[in-house]
């Protein structure tokens, strides 16, 4: 066993998992402490640091070149700062009360264990990977790291057939589908829910339907895949739900992703209702002064609902590093919660959302008024105005903005960092009517489509009130 810190005289930081919020964490508390003060070991199963998961569908699908593009920071240039970087290196147990981890050298075997003073969970989520029969033959793939990445790059430049199914429709399926199409495949998405992107509300899920159609894929919505046939040469040939079967030469899962917590529920610590770690607002793991957590495997607090929920975004795990990091090298940061806001693509088209869907906002027993406007992206004189519907929550009687969905082409998404602001800010509709937003004709029409909604959204909540009163 390692030499405990204390006794060297140097405190000991470990931290388990090398990408966004791990090393995130390590590389702001090297900034605040050196060396002489603070000694960082850092474990990391696969091959790579600090890159971008968010970035693969795009590499799988060509529009970025090559892998390395995605790579922040090198173990090399961790390791240059000072870092004890540990790459091929699984942490296996941790042993809270006598402050070690133990670690597993994934191509040897060996194992050993390493004593912390203060320790960081950044273990990440692993993606859904349905129990059935076939889900784990040739051709069948996961996209969650640069090794899966790599994987299924491998398998494209392998396989001779061109149809491509991909089991889900959220982020990951609608971003793996366009990846597809843009390598010249036959694409069926395969989708448990009524619509795709379940994290809109169906009415805007079915703009999406439409869109993906449109671009010559084929969606099979209401569906669950039951089983993954295999030819005589274990590779994958088939998926097969309850009423049809697809064939397939490449299968992938888009299914989502829960927190990775294996580690942490076996040492004891919290976990929330979705299985993420639960954190003080200084990312500190609750009951325990010397383990903090961040990235996709915790759970955060939804700003506008009050309630916690699991989000797994690189935005959410650099910001928690940072925080983390701070407080571990001695300074103070707080990461105070989010309001739900992500924006996606699929081909031409965009997809945003912030804030509750109208389910979000039942389960949270708010009553609320919606409302659905149909504008365009600059005035629509100029050259290049194009569709967006964009669809508003508000609070009844308050007013209240609760959540903003927006589906439309160029200059659709992220017009939802609009509605974020004011999400965040705590803002009315008719307070966001007045928002200053920046005006010409390439840009927006005279009243932006967000605040046309927020007008729309006032006139119901008056109705709402003006009915109220009268009842």
């Amino acid at each position: 066993m390692s030499m405990s810190a204390t006794n060297r005289g140097t405190e000991r930081l470990v931290v388990i998992g090398g990408d966004a919020a791990g090393m995130s964490a390590a590389s702001q508390a090297r900034r605040l402490k050196g060396p002489g003060e603070l000694e960082i070991v850092a474990f990391e199963r696969g091959h790579f640091t600090s890159y971008s998961a968010c970035g693969i569908p795009y590499w799988v699908g060509g529009d970025v070149p090559e892998r390395d593009q995605l790579i922040a920071r090198t173990p090399e240039e961790h390791r240059a700062r000072g870092i004890d970087l540990r790459l091929r290196t699984e942490v296996t147990e941790i042993d809270v009360a006598g402050q070690r981890v133990r670690a597993r050298d994934v191509d040897s075997g060996a194992e050993s264990w390493t004593s912390y003073d203060k320790l960081v969970i950044a273990t990440g989520a692993r993606p859904i990977r349905p129990a059935m029969p076939g889900v784990d033959a040739r051709g069948v793939h996961g996209v969650q790291t640069l090794d899966d990445g790599q994987a299924l790059i491998d398998t494209l430049a392998r396989t001779s057939g061109r149809r491509a199914v991909v089991v889900g429709a959220g982020y990951i399926g609608v971003e793996m589908a366009e990846a597809l199409i843009n390598r010249d495949y036959e694409v069926t998405v395969v989708n448990r829910g009524k619509e795709p992107m379940s994290t809109l509300d169906p009415d805007m899920g079915r703009l999406v339907h439409t869109a993906m159609e449109g671009l010559g894929i084929t969606m099979v919505d209401d569906a669950e895949v039951t089983e993954v046939l295999t030819g005589e040469d274990g590779r994958v040939r088939a998926v097969v739900t309850e009423d049809a079967e697809y064939p397939a030469d490449v299968v992938v899962l888009g299914i989502g992703v829960r927190p990775e917590t294996t580690l942490a529920r076996a040492a004891g610590l919290p976990l929330g209702s979705h299985g993420g770690l639960l954190t003080d607002l200084a990312m500190r793991v609750r009951g325990h002064e010397n383990i903090w957590a961040g990235g996709d495997c915790v759970e955060v607090l939804d700003l506008v609902s009050g309630q916690e929920r699991h989000i797994a975004l690189g935005t959410h795990a650099n910001k928690h590093g940072q925080v983390i990091g701070t407080n571990v090298g001695g300074g103070y940061a707080t990461f105070p919660g989010v309001v739900g806001t992500a924006v996606s693509k699929v081909c031409a088209l965009e997809i945003a959302r912030t804030g509750l869907r109208e389910k979000d906002a039942r389960r949270a027993g708010l009553r609320f008024e919606t409302v659905t406007i149909e504008s365009t992206s600059r005035a629509g004189y100029y050259p290049g105005a194009s569709p967006m519907t964009v669809k508003m929550l508000a609070e009844r009687r308050t007013g209240r903005l609760l959540g903003v969905q927006i589906v439309g082409t160029e200059g659709a998404g992220k017009r939802v960092d609009i509605a974020a602001v004011a999400l965040t800010a705590g803002m009315t509709v008719e307070q966001m009517t007045s928002l200053d937003l920046g005006y010409a004709p390439p840009f927006s029409p005279v009243w932006d489509p967000v605040l046309v909604a927020a007008r729309k959204a006032v006139a119901r909540v008056r109705a709402s009130a003006d009915r109220a009163e009268t009842a």
